[in-house]
């Protein structure tokens, strides 16, 4: 079959050509992920985005290469938007722990950074548990992702979702308080 057939069937909705695309492409896109990423499952979760969204959105998708080109090109910007994504996570924890550094060299006042200091892990404890364990898993005990997803048995997807929900609460509630503060 060739690729104009292939195209013409999927934006059809026929199932059989879905089939042949994942068969033909999906070890190929799984091992070009892993070799960027390094993380197996990470490169799997990836690839099955794409080909989810190539199903979803194939009445729209306009192909002007081969189809194995527009899938790797599809892939490559799926990794490059997961590290921006884990860069912005972690641009924004390092701040949260250079303030708190910061403060604990610089400040004169003990009491001010015990206060910062406790209201950080009062919020910490209002996360929901497994978000409270993810989020301790990667930041205090520094863990990788595919560490916390193999200790407690869930996927690396699940990990990166509850340590976004977690910078998410925290960030929002120190915004929250900041405003009100004053500061």
């Amino acid at each position: 079959m060739t690729d104009f057939e292939l195209l013409n069937e999927l934006k059809e909705g026929k199932e059989n050509a879905f089939k042949i695309l994942f068969s033909e492409y999906y070890q190929w896109l799984c091992n070009y992920v892993f070799k960027l990423s390094g993380d197996y499952q990470l490169s799997e979760d990836l690839v099955q985005d794409v080909i989810s969204k190539l199903w979803e959105n194939r009445k729209r998708i306009e192909v002007t290469t081969s189809i194995k080109n527009y899938l790797f090109k599809a892939c490559h910007n799926q990794f490059l938007q997961h590290v921006r994504k884990e860069k912005t996570k972690s641009d924004f924890l390092d701040s949260l722990r250079w303030n708190v550094l910061y403060e604990t060299y610089s400040t004169e006042n003990d009491e001010a950074y015990q206060t910062k200091l406790n209201h950080l892990n009062t919020l910490i404890n209002q996360l929901p548990p497994r978000c409270k364990e993810v989020f301790i898993k990667a930041k205090f005990e520094r863990k990788k992702y595919k560490e916390i997803a193999d200790d407690l048995n869930i996927s690396i997807k699940t990990v990166e979702a509850q340590m976004s929900k977690a910078l998410s609460f925290l960030k929002e509630k120190n915004n929250l308080r900041n405003s009100n503060s004053g500061i």
